[in-house]
């Protein structure tokens, strides 16, 4: 039960994501702004599509090679289950708080108003934390090397992208957003 679960908290984010871009499409806002800044941001999402596999793979006994896992436990199952949930409540709770300013991508042409409200006023980055409890908890779940890889790579991309962030954001919001970096932590 805990891989099932595991599996679709997994498959929920990007289907959250994916709503919230259509709502703000037929809103009128343009949020899609993945790659603008880096073609390398391309590279991700073929990485992306081999985690989905393995993780469905795992949980529904697909082919897979090196899923030799490094423990097992039905305690630690749960537990990472329970960092997916919260991890996916942290990405709902971003995405009603983000309102219209969400984007995927850095939007440096329209960029709306600074977010600091919700959960934006106990992290700056809650929905890289939400993803980040997420991968956490898939690892807790399905304890491979694989999923370990993924976690690493995911928190230093997500890290990545929230100094990029940072950066743009000194620069066009200036004070107010040097003032909420001054009350509000980068992620917890």
């Amino acid at each position: 039960m805990p891989a099932y679960l595991a599996a679709l908290v997994l498959a929920l984010c990007p289907v959250l994501v994916l709503t919230r871009l259509i709502v703000l499409r037929r809103s009128g806002t343009h949020a899609m702004h993945f790659g603008s800044m880096d073609n390398k941001d391309f590279l991700i999402p073929p990485f992306a599509l081999v985690y989905f596999y393995v993780v469905f793979a795992d949980a529904f006994g697909w082919p897979l090679v090196g899923s030799e896992p490094f423990f097992t436990s039905a305690a630690i199952d749960w537990i990472g289950v329970a960092f997916c949930f919260a991890g996916l409540a942290m990405v709902v709770l971003s995405l009603v708080a983000f309102g219209t300013s969400f984007r995927v991508g850095i939007d440096t042409e329209r960029p709306d108003k600074l977010v600091t409200s919700g959960v934006f006023a106990v992290s700056r980055n809650p929905i890289y934390v939400g993803f980040g409890l997420v991968l956490l908890g898939e690892f807790l779940v399905f304890p491979t090397w694989i999923p370990l890889i993924y976690l690493l790579a995911g928190v230093w991309l997500f890290n990545r992208q929230v100094l990029r962030e940072e950066a743009f954001m000194r620069g066009h919001y200036g004070r107010e957003y040097a003032e909420y970096c001054g009350r509000v932590r980068r992620y917890l």
